[in-house]
């Protein structure tokens, strides 16, 4: 569970909302925000505006999430997590 309020025995826990594409090949988007908040101590939460099928050498299919998934997404991050 993330702590909201920090205390001696349960240290706040900032998070995060990154909203962007799924990345496959692991390097850019979602997958990189996510590293990027871990490595700074931040819990990462997630709505993904597009999977795409891409590795170094190029993006071969991009497909969009719909406007209403992306704000379910977002919606379902704030009501349960203080992402600041």
């Amino acid at each position: 569970m993330i702590q909201q309020s920090s205390s001696k025995n349960h240290p706040f826990i900032p998070v995060a909302l990154t909203i962007a594409g799924s990345d496959s090949g692991g390097g850019a988007g979602i997958q990189a925000d996510l590293r990027t908040f871990s490595a700074f101590g931040v819990f990462g939460t997630s709505a993904i505006t597009a999977l795409t099928s891409q590795n170094p050498q190029g993006v071969y299919r991009v497909d969009p999430s719909s406007p209403e998934c992306v704000k379910a997404q977002i919606n379902a991050v704030f009501a349960a997590f203080p992402a600041a």
